[in-house]
């Protein structure tokens, strides 16, 4: 037959939308309409990799996209985690960077890969967001009205290589 229990040697099983979302988050994958809107381009939101501005050829948005490449970036999409396996992350937590507002959660959820709270969000800031400006920052994120700590990450939690997506 051509059901579940065909695939069940092979390790297929019914996978739902919370765990398409938990895998989604673990790999940094951005999900339209939550992490990106008509308000964000695709540097801020991390893809500028596949802004293809190099060949010279033209396309809808390339003066857009052009001005973005050679413009500071006020806010960027990160990656954050929370320790504390009690703490749920939803999507809308305020994102503090050294005690201040920055931004807020796009998305949030459990990894059930690497066991951890897993939140994607834009931190802003007016003079720009760079890399130094990110790490050089203490997170914590404001859930329910309690501010917990959280970790930054530069990538993804898992495979930040692509080794097993091209495997």
């Amino acid at each position: 037959g051509f059901g579940i229990e065909a695939g069940a040697p092979l390790g297929l099983r019914l996978a739902g939308y919370r765990a398409l979302e938990s895998l989604r988050l673990e790999k940094g994958y951005r999900a339209w309409g939550s992490d990106i809107t008509p308000n964000d381009n695709p540097y801020q939101a991390g893809l500028g990799w596949a802004v293809k501005l190099k060949s010279g050829l033209p396309f809808l948005g390339r003066p857009a996209a052009e001005q973005a490449a050679n413009s500071r970036l006020a806010k960027r999409l990160m990656t954050f985690t929370v320790d504390d396996p009690a703490v749920m992350l939803a999507g809308r937590e305020t994102i503090l960077r050294d005690g201040k507002a920055v931004g807020y959660l796009t998305g949030g959820g459990w990894g059930y890969t690497v066991g951890k709270n897993i939140g994607l969000g834009y931190v802003r800031n007016a003079n720009g967001v760079d890399d130094e400006f990110l790490r050089s920052g203490r997170y914590e994120l404001e859930v329910a009205t309690v501010r917990v700590p959280a970790a930054l990450h530069m990538g993804p939690l898992y495979d930040p290589t692509n080794a097993r997506v091209k495997g």
